[in-house]
């Protein structure tokens, strides 16, 4: 059966996906708490003997900083929604249905993109 005549993954396909986001969802679990604690970090550098006006720049550096990694902490936590709601998908069995053209997105693309819910063909649509 060719990919355009399947309505949906086998159950072996969709065991093959599952290990893969699992694995993404470990990955990025750690990336987020490498994130995190960076964010936390609260060390000054050693910055005490030095000039005021160096300290003033640091200290913006450090706002700076805490909003970038604030930034990615909240975009890996997305990812790692977005990557549990894929699995929600395999269980439902509708894993990997476009959700606009209800076609199966090419696994090449899943692999890359495992928790895309959109074909290339619906996506260049938008």
């Amino acid at each position: 059966m060719s990919e355009e005549t399947k309505s949906r993954f086998s159950d072996s396909e969709l065991a093959s996906f599952r290990t893969l986001i699992q694995e993404k969802i470990v990955k990025a679990k750690e990336q987020l708490e490498l994130i995190e604690s960076a964010y936390r970090n609260d060390s000054d550098n050693g910055t005490d003997d030095t000039s005021p006006t160096f300290k003033a720049f640091d200290e913006g550096s450090e706002v700076m900083s805490k909003e970038t990694a604030s930034q990615l902490a909240i975009r890996q936590e997305k990812f790692i929604r977005d990557l549990k709601n894929a699995l929600i998908r395999i269980e439902n069995k509708t894993y990997g249905i476009c959700r606009v053209t209800g076609k199966l997105i090419n696994p090449e693309r899943l692999k890359l993109v495992p928790h895309a819910t959109l074909s290339i063909e619906a996506k260049n649509m938008q």
